[in-house]
């Protein structure tokens, strides 16, 4: 059974930083790619970052020099270092994992249950 566990998200006031952990456990982290999304009241979920087994990254252009995703690959755990938050990046942030030949398909990945993260102007 696939378990991803988000922790790490709050209340902070704009300029602020967060940082959010997922810890994975029912699958093979080394073979997976691993991502935050995020989705805002009355928005569709988006991608924030996402990071190869080999720790290729890709961002959203939103939180470019921002935001920093990184994983430990043997502690199946995955960070996202946010700094210089806006009001804009409130949203509930969720963890995925989908294998590496599944990248193209995030619907058929798994999700955490999401953390909320609140910016205040």
């Amino acid at each position: 059974q696939v378990q991803l566990v988000e922790s790490g998200g709050g209340l902070v006031q704009a300029g602020g930083s967060l940082r959010l952990s997922c810890v994975a456990s029912g699958i093979i982290f080394s073979d997976n790619l691993m991502g935050w999304y995020r989705q805002a009241p009355g928005k569709q979920r988006e991608l924030v970052a996402r990071i190869t087994p080999g720790g290729s990254t890709n961002y959203a252009d939103s939180v470019k020099d921002r935001f920093t995703i990184s994983r430990v690959n043997g502690q199946s755990t995955i960070y996202l270092q946010m700094n210089s938050l806006k009001p804009e990046d409130t949203a509930v942030y969720y963890c995925h994992a989908v294998q590496m030949a599944l990248h193209h398909l995030p619907n058929l990945g798994s999700w955490g249950q999401g953390t909320q993260v609140t910016v205040s102007s």
